[in-house]
């Protein structure tokens, strides 16, 4: 009987918890601004200036982290699988220092992203916002996109299905469409929205 009311117990503190999760969190720290669904364990949409282009702290040794009062994804979402931790404000875009990079780990930061697509041309549009950080205020904004039928992890993450980012800099704005798939063999070039 013990036993009964303590599944009893735990099913319904697990339900009321799912009940409570929030479909958007905005969050404002110092180096961005991000809207956050508890519902998806994903980022809808995060903002950031390039502050460190050139930056060379070091990044061992840090590891991603959980927020306190938020229910965000976690390193089970992204194990045995083919999705990376991406960085939506990127790490080297922040390695001023080692506290403002560290910053950067937050899992309200990152995105389920394909680990072709975070470590090909998503990497080198990075590197292109960093270049143009050396001679303009670099603003960028990333919407995750969540069309058609995302896949949801076991462990209760949902995948998007895309990212949107558009990139300001001097009196331009460019954006760019990428899908959450492999992208071998493109230049991040080939995912410019022509306006």
């Amino acid at each position: 009987m013990k036993y009964k009311l303590l599944i009893i117990l735990i099913y319904l503190i697990k339900f009321n918890t799912q009940a409570q999760l929030r479909e958007s969190v905005i969050i404002k720290n110092d180096i961005f601004k991000v809207n956050y669904s508890e519902v998806l364990e994903q980022p809808v949409w995060l903002e950031y200036k390039v502050l460190c282009p050139n930056g060379k702290a070091d990044r061992s040794g840090l590891n991603f982290y959980e927020v306190k009062g938020i229910h965000t994804s976690d390193d089970d979402d992204y194990s045995k699988n083919i999705w990376d931790k991406g960085h939506l404000a990127p790490a080297a875009a922040f390695n001023c220092n080692k506290e403002t990079l560290r910053k950067t780990f937050s899992y309200l930061n990152s995105a389920l992203q394909h680990k072709s697509l975070n470590r090909g041309v998503w990497n080198k549009l990075e590197e292109f916002e960093r270049n143009l950080a050396l001679f303009y205020e670099v603003r960028v904004r990333i919407e995750v996109l969540f069309e058609g039928d995302c896949k949801v992890l076991p462990s209760g993450a949902t995948v998007p299905s895309s990212f949107i980012k558009i990139i300001k800099w001097g009196n331009r704005e460019e954006k760019f469409l990428f899908p959450n798939s492999d992208t071998k063999k493109t230049k991040w070039q080939d995912y410019h929205v022509l306006k």
